[in-house]
């Protein structure tokens, strides 16, 4: 039988393939009781399926930083470490095992219980929406806890793979890049969620917000997802088949007609030119931005130089990164940020510096973290005014918040370009 849904379409596009199922954890926790002398146990397991996801994210973002993800997933990422090292989630349900004598899946989904409920108060409906964010965390670590994989297994070789989920997280999104699924579709989910926006970021089709989908469609089913009109057709027949058949190959080609005017200038009715520049986090990510038109590169996210490593980039090291990228653009402009590090980032090569806060999200990170260490800044600043003999380099100064931290910003930038001088003239 052939029916509908309908939902919010959060990605254009339309897809066509067999319905894949993803089980959700939070809806399938058990609850079970322990001994007194069973809680050391118990909380020991929550510690370390807790790590186990630790490592996933930390997984994850260096796929990302070896270009297979697109620039906003950093930024969820960063959300999701900060949601998973919190006390209230990692220390709470810990209380609540030994209180209560439960099983830790139990005393997890309790504690997302509350925090849930915190969330649906606030008023403001973006921030609302972050819910969705802490129950993608805690849905990551119940996995880990039943044994259950805590990634989207790949898709069918075959033919198109379509994901129904209850809720994906952007993590589970991301594998959409390396394993080829045709589009997802999920009960919960809006407009402004993290996964809707990695979604649009790659060009996924995705109907979200559908409310029962889940229990509704069967694995295998036959699926059209369209994301433009905000609806799924589940076993549709012949007519409707080759229908949007049809629409597919006109998005097709509307998309080729598009890709012709990668180069022609951005300009308005009335003669105004608008500059469309790329977001970078890798030299090799300059070949896209080329590749799609871009007339600069707007932001160049240095961080990313710093991650994965055992120790840090030296000056020669930056100068040559900056410099691919100045010299690649040919010209056109390239804004270079100073390294935005804190919040999590200091876990990955970093840990070897004198200075961490507390909760650096808030504190010591971006320009702060770098006029705390600045021999690290100074090296920074050095290799991109070497660089700035190439191209037409600009610098941003991340998340400044005072005159003072200007100034004294400022002043590094005279001191490099004084040491620079010096250099040469010996």
């Amino acid at each position: 039988m052939s029916f509908v849904l309908h939902g919010i379409g959060v990605s254009g596009g339309i897809a066509i393939g067999r319905a894949q199922l993803v089980s959700h954890a939070t809806l399938e926790v058990a609850h079970y009781s322990i001994t007194p002398a069973q809680v050391p146990g118990e909380i020991e397991r929550l510690t370390q399926a807790l790590k186990a996801v630790q490592k996933e994210l930390e997984s994850l973002r260096g796929a990302m930083t070896a270009g297979d993800a697109p620039a906003e997933f950093g930024a969820f990422l960063d959300v999701h470490w900060m949601i998973l090292t919190d006390p209230v989630l990692r220390e709470m349900p810990k209380r609540t095992i030994a209180e209560q004598l439960c099983n830790a899946e139990w005393a997890l989904t309790q504690q997302l219980s509350v925090l849930v409920e915190q969330f649906e108060s606030i008023e403001d409906p973006y921030l609302r929406e972050r819910k969705a964010d802490v129950v993608q965390v805690v849905e990551r670590v119940l996995k880990v806890l039943m044994g259950k994989p805590g990634n989207v297994g790949p898709a069918n070789a075959e033919e198109h793979t379509i994901l129904v989920a209850h809720d994906l997280s952007p993590a589970d999104v991301i594998q959409f890049k390396n394993h080829h699924f045709a589009a997802f579709l999920t009960d919960l989910g809006g407009v402004t969620s993290h996964t809707a926006i990695v979604a649009r970021s790659l060009n996924v089709p995705a109907v979200v917000a559908t409310h029962n989908e889940r229990t509704l469609i069967r694995e295998n089913k036959l699926l059209i997802v369209d994301g433009g009109r905000n609806v799924v057709i589940v076993n549709p027949d012949r007519s409707v088949l080759a229908e949007y058949r049809v629409k597919q190959d006109e998005l097709e080609l509307e998309r080729q007609k598009l890709r012709r005017l990668r180069t022609t200038p951005a300009t308005t009715l009335d003669g105004c030119r608008v500059e469309l520049m790329a977001n970078i986090e890798l030299p090799e990510d300059l070949e896209q931005a080329i590749e799609n038109g871009a007339a600069g590169v707007g932001l160049f996210r240095t961080e990313f130089l710093f991650l994965n490593r055992d120790g840090l980039p030296s000056e020669d090291e930056q100068f040559e990164a900056y410099r691919a990228v100045a010299s690649g653009m040919k010209g056109h402009p390239v804004t270079i940020r100073t390294f935005d590090l804190g919040a999590d980032k200091h876990k990955e090569g970093l840990d070897g510096l004198s200075r961490v806060a507390p909760n650096p999200a808030l504190g010591l990170r971006a320009v702060r973290f770098c006029l705390a260490e600045p021999r690290l800044f100074l090296t920074q600043l050095r290799a991109i005014l070497r660089a700035s003999h190439y191209g037409q380099v600009k610098i941003l100064l991340p998340m400044l918040s005072s005159v003072g931290e200007i100034e004294q910003a400022l002043a590094l930038i005279s001191q490099a370009k004084e040491s620079l001088r010096e250099q040469r003239a010996k």
